[in-house]
């Protein structure tokens, strides 16, 4: 009778580990997004090349949050990957996706709209106080990379 026990408990947790994996994995899913509102270059497969300034305190902070919750799909450095888009990238510059939309995303989510990826679901690991790090961390690297002007000042950071 134990054995049997143990045999469906590991069961039952081997379901329950591939349910879960399934539901995180889904939040980078590919499935079929409403047609781009404008044509957006996919980056390469390994992510597009990004030069990484010296960053501020403010920023390093958001590359550890970024890195920890934000780095599997949207790639090293914001770089983009397979699984979403580069964040260093014309089409987040302030003046189309400001910082309350990246803050939105984060909490809220954002449906796919300029990229074939997916939706982007909720982050709900990353706290309210962390957001403001993560887009200093994201601005500096558009600044380092000519999205931002060098003389511009960040908000966030």
């Amino acid at each position: 009778m134990g054995t049997q026990m143990n045999t469906l408990r590991g069961l039952i947790f081997s379901l329950l580990a591939t349910g879960l994996l399934a539901l995180a994995l889904a939040g980078c899913s590919a499935e079929e997004p409403p047609a781009p509102s404008y044509q957006a270059a996919q980056p390469a497969a390994g992510g597009a090349p990004v030069a990484v300034p010296d960053l501020s305190g403010n920023a390093r902070a958001g590359e550890q949050v970024f890195d920890a919750n934000c780095a599997l799909c949207h790639g090293p450095n914001a770089s983009g990957t397979g699984l979403g888009p580069p964040l260093v990238h014309r089409i987040y510059e302030p003046g189309h996706h400001q910082d309350f939309t990246i803050q939105s995303a984060v909490r809220n989510g954002v449906p796919a709209h300029h990229w074939q990826f997916g939706n982007m679901p909720p982050v709900p690991a990353v706290s309210d106080e962390d957001i403001p790090h993560i887009i200093c961390y994201i601005r500096e690297l558009q600044q380092a990379n000519g999205i931002i002007a060098p003389e511009a000042s960040i908000a966030a950071c």
